[in-house]
């Protein structure tokens, strides 16, 4: 049963995940949000929640302006994800920045620095 729940979870998750990033990129035009980036979701294995991960082009102010109008629109986003779905009831959102590229960013900062350094030092 395991499985079949996961399986179920992750297809629910795909699912989620093109109708919001249709929905951002045709409808909610929202100069708040800007180019906005849906990289993940993950779905609860009795598909009651769903975390979407979102990142945003720009500077931290507009992660921040941007969370808040997605949570805003919370409601729409669920009420057009509900129609593309063949479950009893939609997953409740809840939306957050993805952190995960800026962390990948960083590391690469780092191991590109002391690359330079060992570099200088032979």
């Amino acid at each position: 049963m395991g499985r079949k729940a996961s399986l179920k979870s992750e297809r629910v998750a795909s699912i989620i995940k093109r109708c919001v990033s249709e929905l951002l990129t045709t409808e909610l035009n929202d100069p708040k949000i800007g180019f906005v980036t849906v990289t993940d979701v993950s779905v609860s294995n009795d598909l009651s929640f769903a975390k979407v991960y979102v990142t945003f082009l720009g500077k931290q102010e507009r992660n921040e302006a941007g969370l808040r109008t997605l949570d805003k629109a919370k409601g729409r986003i669920r009420n057009y994800v509900s129609k593309h779905l063949d479950t009893r009831k939609c997953p409740e959102l809840t939306f957050l920045l993805d952190e995960s590229l800026e962390t990948g960013n960083r590391i690469e900062s780092i191991i590109n620095e002391l690359n330079r350094k060992e570099d200088r030092e032979n």
